[in-house]
């Protein structure tokens, strides 16, 4: 791309105070976004999200398409299993909408429900003082919510009668409106470009959204020959408009105030923006990237540089978070909100309450009890209280393990994790194994804690499997298995879980570990180059890359049947079998506030 000038948000408000009403605003759904409003992005993900669940037949409330790992597999699954666009495809929008909502009215009624949970933000009480004191004379949006208007509707009751600005709203089915605002020069004028959600008419489709309004592709049009313009939470997805404004650039005298594009960073923008800048830098045309983050941070710079009316300025920071800016910096417990931390721990919201009880008459330690389930070749996990077997298993393998000893099942005993320690052993074993049952996983039992490690075998399992593996390697960067290139010892990426009871609830916890092959024995030196090679190996593992391998075991651990998971797949007339029900979403630590996010696994499962 050709190279273009970059600015701060402060440095922008500069500017802006000098030539304000050299340049129209053109507002996309991001700066709708801090108002409780769905982005485009947003909606993508929630109409994949329907889509996903209706090819594979897995309900909603199981998927957390906010999560990167499950929106992974349902991008992975669509590629698939459905004609969409691929992801950041600028078509993905329109096609995904009407894949789900394949009629105009079904789409209405959906932007309708989403307009509904808005309400102004700071950035839209700022832009609708500026309306209002006339220092706006155009803004366009692709955005079908009333927000701008009802909100310029409220500052201008702020003003003396003589001084408002009586904003004029067009959309694509009263598009004469802005053309007589246009010819008369009575501004300020809104035109909607995509339509108003009151509209008859809205632009949603592939098909829609080809061909602009001719009406309002001339207003837009004419509007780039008188001023420059302030693009502000649009990504240029829609070729309609990315058309019109490219054309625009061919007129006389395009964009006599220059072109000001807000984005995070360069890297953000899609290869359309970058053309549109391409071809404007070589008609001479000044083009200027804002690094702001969102709209409302745009316009407190703004709002920081010019002098409101009380009233306005009373309105605008009336909503605001106040910090305390004493000499201490000390913010306020209840001024709290993100960043908080995620942690490598996922809740268990039911164990296994009772086991299979078996008599015997001779005693045994659990390791004796073990080695005849062994010796069996029977797959059971089994505790021992003496002359008591507590088991999960199939009935008739059980009884064949315990034969020598007289084992006899005398039905089920009650298990009390929190008060008996050989309960929550026998619930931790079943739990390990539950969790790498038909994964691409083993398990490690061992009493400072049990691991579950990656197979370097051949993996079976199908697509699932392949995916969570896709997914690890994802997180990692890196192989999940393999062998120390300097002693030719063999590794495995792996978790180490523990069970813990905290505020009366159960918990998971797991700590990525790199398991090393235990045939090191005593060589000092191979046990020097394991250390430093693990030690380099996690050093480059920074807080990014640590929270995306916590959430992808978070995936894989919790399985694939909701969370429900069951260590043999036995049915309740052929043995007791131990069954867990967990959720993928990790605990995360919580500001002083409460937060409708730390509810999110709350709501997956009914609770």
């Amino acid at each position: 791309m050709s190279e273009i000038r970059e600015i701060t948000g402060s440095q922008f408000a500069t500017e802006f105070c000098l030539k304000d009403r050299q340049l129209a605003w053109f507002l996309g759904a991001g700066a709708s976004a801090s108002a409780g409003i769905p982005t485009g992005y947003d909606m993508i993900i929630d109409f994949k999200k329907k889509l996903f669940c209706q090819l594979s037949s897995i309900k909603p409330r199981e998927v957390d398409a906010n999560d990167p790992v499950w929106l992974e597999r349902i991008n992975y699954y669509l590629s698939k299993h459905s004609s969409l666009p691929p992801s950041n495809d600028p078509l993905e929008y329109a096609a995904a909408f009407e894949k789900i909502y394949p009629t105009p009215d079904l789409r209405r009624i959906y932007i309708e429900n989403a307009i509904r949970k808005g309400s102004p933000s700071f950035g839209h009480k700022v832009l609708a003082s500026l309306i209002t004191t006339k220092k706006i004379p155009c803004l366009f949006t692709t955005n079908f919510d009333s927000l701008i208007e009802s909100t310029a509707t409220v500052t201008d009751q702020m003003v003396d009668a003589s001084l408002r600005a009586h904003l004029t709203v067009a959309a694509i089915d009263n598009a004469d409106r802005a053309v007589h605002c246009m010819r008369e020069s009575r501004w300020p004028l809104l035109a909607k470009l995509h339509g108003d959600f009151q509209s008859i008419q809205l632009k949603n489709t592939n098909e829609e959204l080809q061909t602009q309004d001719s009406k309002m592709r001339t207003i837009l049009t004419s509007c780039c020959s008188r001023f420059g313009f302030i693009i502000v939470g649009y990504s240029g997805r829609d070729k309609s408009i990315m058309d019109t404004l490219t054309e625009a650039i061919s007129q006389p005298n395009p964009f006599p105030g220059g072109i000001y594009w807000v984005a995070r960073s360069e890297k953000n923008l899609l290869p359309a923006v970058k053309a549109f800048f391409n071809t404007a830098i070589d008609a001479g045309i000044n083009v200027t990237l804002i690094k702001s983050q969102t709209f409302d941070e745009l316009n407190a710079d703004i709002a920081e540089q010019i002098d409101f009316p009380e009233k306005l300025n009373d309105y605008i920071y009336q909503s605001k978070t106040k910090i305390n800016t004493s000499h201490n910096f000390r913010i306020y417990e209840e001024n709290r909100s993100f960043p908080v931390l995620q942690c490598s721990t996922i809740p268990i919201l039911s164990l296994p309450k009772f086991a299979r009880h078996i008599k015997i008459d001779k005693p045994l330690t659990t390791i004796q009890a073990r080695e005849l389930i062994k010796e069996a070749k029977v797959r059971a996990i089994v505790t021992s209280n003496g002359l008591e077997i507590a088991a999960f298993g199939a009935d008739k393998e059980l009884e064949r393990a315990f034969k020598d000893v007289n084992g006899k099942l005398l039905g089920r005993i009650e298990l009390d994790a929190a008060k008996d320690s050989w309960a929550l052993g026998l619930i931790y074993d079943a739990l390990t194994r539950a969790m790498c049952r038909n994964q691409p996983l083993f398990a490690r039992m061992r009493r400072s804690g049990h691991l579950i490690l990656v197979k370097s075998s051949e993996i079976k399992g199908g697509e699932h499997n392949t995916l969570k593996l896709s997914q690890l390697k994802a997180a990692y960067s890196a192989p999940l298995f393999g062998s120390i290139s300097k002693c030719n010892i063999n590794y495995n990426e792996g978790v180490q879980i523990k069970l813990e009871n905290f505020l009366d609830k159960w918990w998971c916890c797991f700590e990525p570990t790199t398991f090393v092959a235990d045939q090191i024995g005593d060589d000092k030196q191979i046990r020097s180059i394991i250390t430093d090679w693990r030690r380099e190996l996690w050093a480059k593992r920074y807080n990014s890359k640590w929270a995306k391998i916590i959430t992808a075991w978070a995936n894989i651990l919790s399985g694939d049947n909701g969370g429900r998971l069951e260590t043999f797949n036995i049915n309740s007339d052929e043995g007791q079998d131990a069954v867990f029900q967990i959720s993928s979403i990790t605990a995360w630590s919580r500001p002083s506030h409460d937060h409708h996010y730390f509810h999110r696994g709350e709501k997956q499962y009914g609770l």
